[in-house]
């Protein structure tokens, strides 16, 4: 399952163009997250890259604790079609730690962070020192390099994107999501499943703000450098300043704030 879902609704329009048509709205699933069929977290997702989403959240909260992922799979409970492709098993064949699962389902408009403090990332991840280094006007340009290549986006209006971009700023991979933080794990999913981990060549762009569990999966999986369409908090900027992050937010239109580090050279 790939790419993620639409549905046609009858709405009622008001103003210019008014009558009765058609809209293509996301489609909005929970996707039950299993860590060698331990369940681990239930998130709501756009369905689509669900190995990549699973095994990419597996990663950046720290379960694999370093341990490979030997395959994904749907269901683990039952027939795939039983559980309506709403469940996938990262397997390590039992090198992971059992897992602690999260109460409660993590929703699309923000991520659950499994670690409580900055102190608490910095416990299992070192700052980053080799990352490479971006030209401003590179990242000025990402938005304009992305938006073509968000079909979701542009069909209904209600998903975020991720994006990998390499060292000459060229768009190397996207993923669209309801939620900005299944888009972040969609991204290191693929990466992680590709074995391009650490993504010390490379940035990551995304479509809203920047928040602290945007920057935490970020640093898990080595990106040095971040860019926001929108602002960051002051939990991320702290984080990113703590992880050795260059962060960027308010990138658009040639232009960009840059919180992290506190000052360029």
């Amino acid at each position: 399952m790939a790419r993620g879902r639409t549905e046609k609704v009858l709405t009622t329009r008001f103003g210019a163009g008014a009558g009765r048509s058609l809209d293509e709205l996301i489609v909005e699933e929970p996707l039950s997250i299993r860590l060698d069929d331990n369940l681990v977290a239930t998130t709501m997702r756009t369905p689509g890259h669900d190995f990549e989403l699973a095994a990419g959240f597996c990663f950046t909260e720290g379960l694999l604790a370093g341990a490979p992922v030997t395959t994904c799979r749907y269901c683990a409970t039952g027939a795939a079609v039983e559980t309506g492709f709403n469940v996938v098993s990262v397997e390590t064949g039992g090198r992971a730690p059992v897992p602690t699962p999260r109460l409660g389902t993590t929703t699309s408009s923000c991520g659950l962070c499994g670690s409580a403090s900055i102190d608490e990332l910095a416990e299992r991840l070192a700052p980053l020192r080799d990352a490479h280094a971006f030209a401003l006007d590179a990242l000025a340009s990402m938005p304009d390099r992305v938006q073509p290549r968000q079909p979701l986006f542009a069909a209904t209006g209600a998903v975020h994107a991720a994006a990998a971009f390499d060292a000459s700023a060229e768009v190397v991979l996207v993923r669209e999501d309801v939620g900005r933080h299944n888009a972040v794990d969609k991204v290191v999913g693929r990466l992680l499943l590709d074995d391009r981990l650490p993504a010390s060549t490379l940035g990551l762009f995304v479509s809203g703000r920047a928040s602290f569990e945007i920057v935490q999966k970020a640093w898990a999986a080595g990106f040095g450098t971040i860019v926001a369409v929108s602002a960051p908090t002051a939990l991320a900027v702290e984080t990113a300043r703590r992880a050795g992050i260059l962060l960027a937010g308010f990138v658009r239109d040639g232009r960009l704030n840059v919180y992290a580090p506190e000052r360029l050279d």
